[in-house]
């Protein structure tokens, strides 16, 4: 008894409890701050003609435009990125928790390879990206410099692809740690009714690694919508769509993904004094519209989460 009254005792001087709780106020304020401010800010800018026309030139803020073909341009590269990311990402990490050996050589090295490609930073991707993508023989992704042999390397379909890069190895290892948390007892069940190693996978492993996997891919959409680097130098400066047609039309989309635009990032650093323009109000803005694109995933992934459901095998 006496011991333990001597440890409450030392517990209620200790500092380390009341720093702990200091470190943390000091955190939430900041990112409080971090938060609230855009949004008092840009909530000011917005309305139907912000959010529905094109930005425009101009040297004074009330004559500047809009955000339509920024949003646009955010959505193309999310689609882009996703769609191709998400199977590679998926097939990647059940092939390492499912099928290859922990302490082999060549799944050691693959983990190793996914660890150094997320330490890459984006700026370095997007240096390699323009570089490579420069070729007169990759002209296909973007469009070819006339009278020059060389194409000029920016459009959505580039940047998608180096986006690709950035954020794969972020999706795989949070997909891998989701598979590799669902118990070995449902795999045993599974394999104790005579099903096959994939169809247990499929049926069992799948469904209920669900929720983590959903929050890489979530994850990833996060990490290419608040990228700025492989945007400017692979997506182009454009602040609208580049084309012959206007971009919405159905038929000109293969032409708008191989030619440059804008998204909600690079519209940000256009926009303000910060970056190369004079319209803080209208950047805040684009930063409240894009918080809420990302809290709108967020709580994508909270639904898909709450409503998973173990298929039977």
């Amino acid at each position: 008894m006496i011991d333990i009254a001597l440890k409450k005792k030392r517990n209620r001087t200790s500092p380390g409890p009341f720093l702990c709780w200091l470190s943390t106020a000091i955190i939430v304020v900041v990112c409080a701050g971090l938060v609230i401010y855009p949004l008092i800010v840009g909530a000011k800018a917005i309305n139907l003609e912000f959010l529905l026309t094109d930005p425009l030139p101009s040297l004074k803020e009330e004559l500047s435009g809009g955000i339509l073909t920024p949003i646009a341009g955010t959505i193309i590269i999310i689609l882009i990125t996703s769609v191709i990311t998400t199977p590679i990402a998926l097939g990647t990490a059940i092939y390492l928790t499912e099928y290859a050996g922990r302490d082999k050589l060549p799944t050691r090295l693959m983990s190793l390879g996914i660890d150094v490609l997320a330490g890459v930073p984006s700026a370095v991707l997007a240096i390699f990206g323009l570089a490579v993508f420069s070729l007169p023989q990759l002209a296909i992704f973007s469009s070819k410099v006339e009278g020059a042999e060389l194409s000029f390397g920016n459009s959505f379909l580039v940047g998608g692809i180096v986006m690709i890069l950035h954020i794969i190895s972020f999706v795989i290892k949070a997909m891998e740690e989701s598979i590799k948390s669902v118990p070995s007892s449902y795999r045993d069940a599974a394999y104790a009714l005579g099903t096959t190693r994939w169809r247990t996978i499929k049926r069992a492993v799948l469904p209920a690694a669900r929720p983590g996997i959903i929050t890489g891919i979530i994850l990833g959409i996060g990490l290419i919508a608040g990228d700025t680097a492989i945007i400017w130098l692979c997506v182009g400066g454009s602040m609208t769509m580049t084309g012959a047609e206007q971009w919405w039309l159905p038929w000109n989309w293969l032409a708008v993904i191989q030619h440059s635009g804008s998204t909600l990032t690079s519209y940000i650093f256009y926009s303000s004094p910060a970056g190369e323009g004079n319209s803080p109000n209208k950047a805040f803005g684009a930063v409240f519209v894009l918080m809420v694109i990302i809290l709108a995933l967020n709580l994508i992934v909270d639904y898909l989460g709450k409503t998973k459901k173990i298929t039977q095998v």
